[in-house]
């Protein structure tokens, strides 16, 4: 019985004992667990913290550049304005100076105004004075002296009226033929068609400025080729929504703009793209030259032409002289010449060709060292036009002699169309250089002090020293300038040359 109990005692025992030994060595590998778990989470969490702060500089560093740019465009318009703000400053000071000169001149007015109304009265009383005189000498009043001179003169004036009359109808007579062609010249010369400014460049307008970039491309490959394609120079800037083509060959700027047209509509914009764009466009501007220049022929009923010659008169739409479109002068000089011919009694046909070609020679293909009229005459007989119709172009300058009627009606109407109102336009360089000239001449011969060159060109004033240069001086000084500047000088129309002493003398340089 003992033995029994011992033997439970020491089950229970042994019992109590695994069960804490097994609670014991589970509690170690729990804490060990954890530990881990602990250690995992620390480090997941450094990771994370890592991490947060990696996204937090990120997001810092582009918060910094973008205030940066906001900085930088804050400053170019605060430069801007202050330009502007300086430019309207020196505007502000100019209209000031201005106000200032204009109320001097004013009151300097209003005081000349002052003494010659004094001096008015004062003539007008000297008058009054002088008007007492005669009559106490005469013993007549105003009135019947005047009736009196009146009554004396009325016979010798109708002997002479009639003299007169009858001298102005026997001239009417002479001339009345030659009075009517000048009529019909002067109706002619009012024909208006349109004109064209002479320039070298044209603005591409683009949509926005975005395109600007594709169009100059990766290192600018892309502009390069345009300009090597085309011949022109292109001119990318900070014109908002624009692009400037520059070549002083009008066919190659219309080539250009064609091109670009066309490139950005496609949006394929890559240099072999530029160059078949260019090809095909080159092509199309061919094909419509020598349709302007059928249709012109059309028109004018002007029939036979050589090809080649319907090509050049097309070649004349982008041409321009003295801003005056070359196609429209060709065409009104054609007109003029038919015109004029029918009054003369000539073939109108023949004229009217003739005053279509006369300026072929202004778009040759190749270079040449010859004036445009023989060129043109020499492109003429090259094509089988007939003689007189080479002649006219060749000599409507002077440099080929004239050999038959239509020459001469060429050359009148070349000069009818170019020189009619508002027909032709100067270059604003060559008009200041023209006026310069003008004065740097009179300024060259002594006594000159002050020379003033006005009405467009159309009169140069020069006064003289009183004390340098006599009244019989003058008349020849004014001479003597206007043959200089006729001599030297080229210019439209007459220039009126008036020297001012205390008289003046004016010449016309013709």
């Amino acid at each position: 019985m003992e033995a029994v109990i011992f033997i439970v005692a020491g089950l229970v025992i042994g019992a109590v004992g695994g069960y804490c030994f097994f609670r014991y060595v589970m509690k170690n590998k729990y804490r060990a667990t954890l530990e881990e778990a602990e250690r995992e989470a620390n480090v997941i969490k450094e990771k994370k913290l890592l991490e947060v702060k990696e996204k937090f500089l990120n997001k810092k560093a582009e918060l910094e550049k973008e205030v940066q740019q906001r900085n930088q465009k804050i400053l170019q318009v605060e430069n801007k304005l202050k330009q502007r703000e300086i430019g309207l400053n020196q505007r502000q000071e100019e209209l000031g100076r201005r106000k200032s000169e204009l109320d001097n001149t004013q009151n300097r007015l209003n005081n000349q105004a002052q003494m010659l109304t004094h001096k008015e009265e004062e003539l007008e009383k000297l008058q009054a004075q002088e008007r007492e005189k005669l009559e106490e000498l005469s013993g007549l009043s105003a009135e019947e002296a005047k009736k009196r001179l009146v009554e004396s003169l009325k016979d010798e004036a109708k002997s002479d009226a009639q003299s007169y009359i009858n001298e102005i109808m026997d001239d009417a007579k002479m001339t009345a033929n030659k009075e009517a062609k000048r009529i019909v010249i002067q109706s002619i010369q009012r024909v208006a068609t349109e004109t064209a400014i002479e320039n070298s460049v044209t603005v591409f307008h683009i949509d926005n400025d975005e395109v600007k970039g594709r169009i100059i491309g990766r290192e600018g490959r892309n502009i390069r080729a345009l300009e090597a394609a085309t011949g022109v120079e292109i001119v990318v800037d900070d014109t908002p929504e624009a692009i400037v083509i520059s070549a002083f060959d009008p066919v190659r700027r219309e080539i250009c703009r064609l091109a670009l047209h066309q490139l950005i509509a496609d949006g394929r914009i890559h240099p072999a793209r530029i160059e078949e764009v260019v090809a095909k466009v080159k092509k199309q501007v061919e094909e419509e030259v020598i349709e302007t220049g059928k249709r012109t022929t059309i028109d004018l009923g002007i029939h036979g032409l050589h090809p080649e010659l319907v090509r050049i008169i097309g070649k004349m739409k982008y041409r321009s002289s003295y801003g005056q479109n070359l196609l429209q002068h060709a065409r009104e000089t054609a007109n003029l010449c038919s015109v004029m011919a029918a009054e003369l009694g000539l073939n109108p046909k023949k004229a009217k060709r003739a005053g279509l070609l006369h300026d072929i020679g202004k778009v040759p293909d190749e270079e040449n060292e010859l004036p445009h009229a023989l060129y043109g005459a020499k492109l003429a007989e090259r094509f089988k036009e007939k003689p007189e119709i080479c002649n006219a172009i060749g000599s409507h300058h002077d440099e080929m002699e004239m050999t038959t009627l239509l020459a001469p009606i060429v050359q009148v109407c070349d000069a009818i169309s170019g020189a009619r109102p508002g027909a032709r336009r100067e270059i604003v360089e060559a008009y200041i250089k023209r006026l310069n000239d003008l004065e740097n001449i009179a300024m060259s011969y002594p006594g000159v002090t002050k020379t003033y060159a006005i009405q467009a060109g159309r009169e140069l004033r020069v006064i003289v020293g009183a004390d340098k240069v006599d009244d019989k001086q003058v008349e020849d000084l004014s001479g003597k300038i206007a043959k200089q500047i006729q001599d030297e000088m080229t210019y439209p129309g007459q220039v009126k040359i008036t020297v001012i002493r205390e008289t003046r003398s004016v010449s016309y340089a013709k």
